[in-house]
């Protein structure tokens, strides 16, 4: 039986590497890509030389984590580094299967010699396809202490756990979620055009035509939150179709199977698409094993297998003291991209009655891009109310801030709909004034002698995700 030679290996090698010719940079159709907001944050962790951790880049599929990765090496080859100095490998490249990290590692050092304390730059890209990669990549840091290592992964249920079990002290993860609508706004080009800076207010914006913007942030539900679909008129076309199978399917009835071992793959998926119709909706395990047909203790697996692969987020309940209750008996569940559910089930229109619950899980996804904060967020519910999200204090668990969100004017009119919120900020003398979303509307109004904020969803998605899309650190293991 024939075996791939060393020829082959180190033409693959060449080919996806084409700035080991002077004077080359990464492909043109890479380069002519906007830059993610995370290229900087994420460029400091990679030049880091004082620090001897590799840096595992997590994220779902198709956020652009390898589109990252050129644009990491195109800014290393700007600064002097020598394209000779870097490597990158796709480990899901069929030619590499059998290959180990250290005998890639190897290959490259063999081919070009490199000088003694050369600092080198070793990406290794969907590293989740090498059986037991953070065993491997933990000995090289510690092999190979004039490399700056990084591997990307989309299998974020395995990396995760292995690399926090693996590589205590060896990885520093970066995990890239989907875009936010700022990012987007500014992918399409229409950031400087919609959206403009309140002057001696820092953080603070307005739009100049909330029209136009809601008709951006309707487009941003259906398919914006993938950096692909964004500029692929066939995605944009038809999210069904490309994002469900090319995201959704290949996690629910590849990955997560193969990483746990999951039989009944029909299972999962139902789950799946109840979870996502239900996004934003508070949800009772005992409900959702009746309505599922799976008992609750497979469902709980299920749930963290979800969670853990970066396709929900759920959220724990306090009640009117933001107090926790001892038995998670029920819970909100959120797509961490509301663009998914257009994939499962068609796109929306501005006044479908789907919006108000996609409406809140945009509100929700923006607040991923914060990794400090997002774990502090949870909602309020008690007998005779309810308020979306509520942010406690890590050190004191009391409430900082308090936020309705809703797609509709109504609101405005209708105080009286508000008085849960105003009852829950009153108690606990929040921070921040209560604020609540609406449609298009904006403002401060007085309700029961509490002045509440108003602000349109859109404006207020754009806010959360400029603000904190700096603020996101890296997370040492």
């Amino acid at each position: 039986m024939l075996q791939v030679s060393d020829v082959e290996i180190e033409n693959r090698l060449r080919f996806d590497n084409p700035w080991w010719v002077a004077g080359a940079g990464i492909e043109p159709d890479h380069a002519s890509l906007p830059r993610r907001a995370y290229l900087g944050s994420f460029l400091r962790l990679v030049r880091q030389a004082e620090v001897n951790r590799a840096v595992v880049l997590l994220g779902p599929r198709r956020v652009g984590k390898t589109v990252l990765v050129y644009h990491s090496i195109q800014a290393l080859l700007d600064e002097g580094a020598s394209g000779r100095d870097i490597v990158y490998v796709s480990l899901e490249t069929p030619i590499f299967t059998g290959l180990t990290l250290d005998g890639l590692v190897k290959r490259f050092r063999g081919l070009f010699g490199h000088p003694t304390n050369t600092r080198l730059y070793v990406f290794f890209d969907e590293v989740q396809y090498l059986h037991d990669w953070q065993v491997h990549l933990k000995s090289l840091v510690d092999d190979h202490r004039d490399c700056r290592f990084v591997a990307t992964g989309s299998a974020s249920a395995a990396l995760r756990t292995q690399s926090a079990e693996s590589g205590a002290g060896r990885f520093t993860d970066f995990q890239l979620p989907p875009l936010t609508f700022a990012e987007y706004l500014r992918f399409i080009d229409r950031e400087a055009e919609l959206i403009g800076a309140v002057d001696g207010a820092p953080g603070g914006y307005f739009t100049r035509d909330i029209s136009v913007l809601n008709d951006e942030f309707v487009n941003y539900l259906n398919y914006g939150g993938f950096p692909e679909a964004v500029f692929s008129r066939a995605i944009r076309a038809n999210p069904q179709r490309h994002i469900k199978s090319d995201i959704i399917d290949k996690v629910l009835l590849r990955d997560l199977p193969s990483l746990y071992g999951i039989s009944d793959i029909q299972e999962l998926n139902r789950l799946f698409n109840t979870l996502a119709h239900n996004t934003a909706r508070e949800i009772s395990l005992q409900s959702l094993s009746t309505t599922s047909h799976v008992d609750k203790k497979t469902l709980a697996r299920y749930l963290e297998y979800l969670e853990a692969a970066f396709l929900i987020r759920r959220l724990r309940r306090v009640d009117l003291d933001a107090a926790h209750f001892e038995r998670v008996t029920t819970f909100k569940v959120y797509l961490t991209n509301p663009a998914m559910r257009a994939a499962l089930f068609g796109p929306v229109r501005d006044a479908d009655a789907a919006m108000g619950s996609l409406a809140e899980t945009a509100v929700f996804s923006q607040w991923l891009h914060n990794v400090a904060l997002v774990d502090t967020l949870h909602y309020a519910r008690w007998k005779s109310g309810e308020v979306d999200l509520v942010a406690l204090d890590p050190g004191t668990q009391r409430p900082r801030f308090a936020v309705e969100v809703k797609w509709s004017d109504r609101i405005m009119s209708e105080p009286r709909e508000l008085r849960a919120l105003v009852a829950f900020s009153r108690k606990h003398a929040l921070g921040r004034r209560p604020l609540v979303t609406t449609r298009t509307g904006g403002g401060v109004v007085k309700v029961d002698g509490t002045e509440v904020e108003f602000t349109p969803t859109s404006l207020h998605c754009y806010t959360v995700g400029k603000d904190t899309l700096e603020r996101s650190p890296p997370r040492d293991l």
